[in-house]
């Protein structure tokens, strides 16, 4: 199990850092660009915030966007959940069905190893990868609060990262279910997922009759704008978000080890 752990980490380290690197450091570019646009943003948090649904589906109806906290929420907020979202289902949406794709996995699962066990260690690589990607991505941020030498509430922070991390996770249990059910690797299939569950929210955000219903997507409780402006938590979206996380996993572990696989 440890050796297909780390097999699996190696394999994925490359895309793990460009992936961290790049969304963290596209969120810092965007910390930093805060002072220098600091001045433009107060003529326009007025205006931002009276635009109806726009300002309500990005947040600028609660908080203001001249504020690092308001522009964090909604700026950074959005390119970290699309783009978090999106690695996440990337990392695991073939990391079981490629041994059967490339039919790798007739020497794997020729090995003194259970199919149990296989799975396992994948998922516990995707785990890895998930908790190291929020730590690069969450230093890279603070790094950017602390060169500007801007104060922000970081009890709020960390549970904007945490909330992330724990949607990023729901997204690749779903992914891995997939993974493990089927003999291609579906990586379209896994960017539109993460894609549709973030417009799905959006779009909810905009939509009066929809917002009763967020709390079926991952996003619903992840929300910069929301979390920084002190709104209380979607618990609903929450325990949804635990029931299909650990039945995803369940019904990965139970599938991968029923299904008869291509030879």
């Amino acid at each position: 199990m440890k050796t297909v752990y780390l097999r699996e980490l190696k394999l994925n380290l490359k895309s793990l850092i460009i992936w961290s690197l790049t969304v963290g450091g596209l969120g810092l570019s965007c910390i930093l660009m805060y002072t220098s646009m600091n001045s433009d943003m107060k003529d326009m948090a007025d205006m931002f915030s009276n635009m109806g649904a726009f300002s309500d589906a990005f947040g600028m109806s609660t908080l203001s966007i001249a504020s690092l906290e308001g522009f964090f929420a909604t700026e950074v907020g959005v390119v970290h959940g699309l783009g978090s979202g999106m690695f996440a289902a990337l990392c695991t949406i073939g990391i079981i069905s490629k041994e059967e794709e490339r039919h790798s996995g007739e020497f794997l699962l020729s090995l003194p190893i259970s199919r149990i066990r296989v799975a396992a260690a994948k998922g516990l690589c995707v785990l890895t990868m998930l908790v190291v990607f929020t730590a690069v991505c969450a230093v890279l941020y603070v790094t950017g609060f602390m060169i500007l030498n801007e104060e922000i509430s970081y009890a709020e922070f960390a549970d904007f990262m945490i909330k992330q991390f724990l949607m990023n996770l729901e997204i690749s249990a779903i992914c891995f279910l997939i993974s493990a059910l089927s003999d291609r690797i579906k990586t379209g299939a896994g960017l539109g997922l993460a894609m549709i569950f973030y417009v799905y929210d959006l779009i909810g955000r905009v939509v009066p009759d929809l917002k009763d219903y967020l709390f079926f997507g991952p996003y619903s409780y992840c929300n910069a704008s929301e979390i920084f402006s002190g709104e209380d938590p979607c618990i609903s979206g929450i325990v949804v978000s635990a029931i299909v996380t650990v039945a995803c996993i369940a019904a990965a572990f139970i599938g991968y080890n029923r299904r008869d696989l291509k030879s």
